[in-house]
This record gives C-alpha cells, structure tokens and sequence, in this order.
C-alpha cells in the first residue's frame, strides 16, 4: 500500500518547496525554493531529513492533511496553532508547533492559520516521493513545474511519502523560537545605485515602506515616498540594459517606489537595481504580510558577511537546542518518572508508615 497526505481540504497558497532549482537561471529558469530558508532547515532537522529537503510551504492559512500511511512523523515551523483531529466525530486536539508530531492512519492534521507571518512550514521524516524537475522539487507555479503536478495544492490531491511509516525515536522541539533579528532591513547598495540622485538614495534609507497587496512569492512592490532617479542623460534615468536579477535585487522603476525580488524572481530586468538586501535579512522579507512597514539600512558588503555568519552560528546553537517534546496533550510518563519528584513522593509514603 502506498503511503500519502491527502488533501482534504486545501489552504491558501500551499507549495513543496526545497532549497531551490539552482544553476539555471542562464537558461531563463528562476530559483524558486523556500521565502524562509531558515524556517525550513530548521524543519527538516527536526525530522532527521538532509537541509535541502523539499517541505510544504504554507502561505497564510494550511490545508487539512488525512494521514495514509500506516504513521508518518512530521515537523511543523513557524507561527501556527495546529490540531489533530483521531478519526470521524472525534473531537479536535490542540498541537504546538515548532516540533516533530507522530501521526497515524486516519488521523486528520489541521495545519490552520500562519498568525503574524506569511509562511510557515511542514516537513515530513523521509521526504516526499516525486521526481525532482531540473534537479529540485520547489514549485514554479507561473511555468507549472516542479512540486506536486507544478501548482499549489488543491482538495483531493495525495502527497505520495516516501515513507510507509515514520522512522523510530522520539519528538523534538526547538528550545526557543529561532531569532530572526528586528530593526531596519540590512541592504547593499548597487549594481545601478548610480542611477539615482543622491536626495533619491537618502529618501529610499531615511523613510518607512510598507508592504502593498501586491506581494507574492515573486516580489514585494512597496509603497511610500518615492524614490529619485539620476537626471544625466548617460545614467538613463529608469532604464538600463536588462541584466541578471539575484536574490533581494531591489529595483526602482519609473514611478519611484521600490520593489524587492524574492524566490520567484524573474532572471533578467531592465530597471535599475537601487540595492540588495543582505543574505541574512531575506528570511524576515520573506514572513511579511500587507500592510507591515519596514525600513531600510546601508551596509557594507564586509559586514553583510559578516550578518550570514552571525546568523548561521545561530542556527548551529538552534540545532544544538533541539529537546525531547512530550505527547501532545498528555503526559510523558516516562519522562515524569525521571524527575526528583518520584523520590519526595516515596519519602512521604515511607515517613507515614513510621
């Protein structure tokens, strides 16, 4: 028998998504791969998967998943409030999320609403069986490749496992929600800085963006003050030759107001690029919602380096972190029968025989 999720319900914008389809992007491919790249190492850590494994990518509100495998153990990552739900008419039961959950046959996982964020995700321990599409399996939804049929998943659809049942051991849990930083998003300035006046480049780090409904997985398109490009006739203003577009690319067309390109970028564009946000910082890009403002900050490419590293050796101690996660709703007796309290326990019970 084989073993699969199926789709009984679906989210919003639910994709399989990797680490992303890379070496392609001179053939017009673009990368695709997860908006948080954070969330879903983490992810598949928790299940014991490699980090470039393909998870499901949630995008605001999950799908219900029924469970047909004879048990499949799965990581949930990110701001979610999951339940369980055992069979027909039984009643739901509330999951954390952050952690690894064993399910079973029959068993219906509600993945719910991403609070606060625009991503969260899912991995299962082995991974899913589907061909990879030019060596990944991150959904391209706009040319229908990769992930699953090459869309976002729909009701009906079953997540073929590579798994029929999950490996041995025991759950796990993130010590503490993983740091993603705050303040101002960190930005390199270039490759086409120069073609904006220098009242152009102060506007674009002195003023607050917020996020427009016009963000997706391709990019974020900001509204606020616009920003000013170069008059002299050798910059060409808001045109340029069209060039390669990289991860965080920040372009200006004519109207002024910034757009920050993520994982579905297109390869090339003829619009001056203002700046890159930092490696680092494209997770928080990534968890954005409409409406939530940001602002940018200038740094050199010295110190952009030097906030991956940062933020790699974080994860590194976030993986360290990992802890034994109890039985949801319930008791982990065996846990409980290690702690000092079943010798107080023993200790009254003898005083009273005395």
């Amino acid at each position: 028998m084989s073993a699969h999720l199926k789709v009984v319900r679906a989210g919003l914008f639910d994709t399989l998504q990797d680490l992303g389809r890379i070496g392609f992007m001179a053939l017009g491919m673009p990368t695709a791969g997860a908006m948080d790249r954070i969330a879903l190492r983490l992810a598949n850590a928790l299940c014991g998967n490699p980090a470039g494994a393909a998870g499901l990518e949630i995008g605001v509100m999950g799908p219900d998943l029924l469970v047909e495998a004879e048990s499949v153990r799965i990581a949930l990552v990110g701001p979610l409030s999951p339940a369980l739900i055992e069979g027909p008419d039984a009643p739901t039961k509330p999951l954390d999320s952050d952690r690894t959950h064993l399910l079973k046959r029959g068993q219906t996982l509600k993945v719910g609403m991403v609070e606060g964020s625009s991503t969260a995700y899912l991995a299962v321990a082995g991974g899913f069986a589907l061909p990879p599409f030019m060596g990944s399996l991150s959904t391209y939804a706009r040319a229908g490749v990769g992930g699953f049929q090459g869309r976002r998943l729909a009701q009906g659809d079953a997540l073929p496992l590579a798994r029929e049942q999950a490996p041995a051991g025991e759950d796990k849990k993130l010590g503490q929600p993983f740091d993603y930083g705050s303040g101002p998003i960190s930005i390199v300035w270039g490759p086409q800085d120069d073609h904006f006046s220098a009242r152009g480049r102060r506007t674009f780090i002195e003023s607050d963006y917020r996020v427009s409904k016009e963000a997706d997985r391709m990019g974020i398109r900001f509204e606020g003050p616009t920003i000013e490009h170069a008059t002299r006739v050798d910059k060409g203003g808001a045109d340029i030759i069209s060039d390669g577009i990289g991860p965080g690319a920040i372009q200006v067309p004519g109207a002024g107001l910034p757009i920050v390109l993520l994982a579905d970028r297109q390869t090339v564009g003829g619009y001056p690029k203002i700046a890159t946000v930092a490696s680092a910082d494209l997770p928080r890009l990534g968890r954005l919602l409409p409406g939530q403002t940001v602002r940018f900050a200038a740094i050199t490419v010295e110190e952009a380096e030097q906030l991956r590293r940062d933020q790699e050796a974080r994860f590194q101690r976030a993986l360290a972190g990992f802890t034994a996660a109890r039985p949801p709703g319930g008791i982990d007796l065996a846990r409980l029968y290690e702690e000092n309290l079943i010798d107080g326990i023993v200790y009254e019970r003898d005083s009273a025989s005395r």
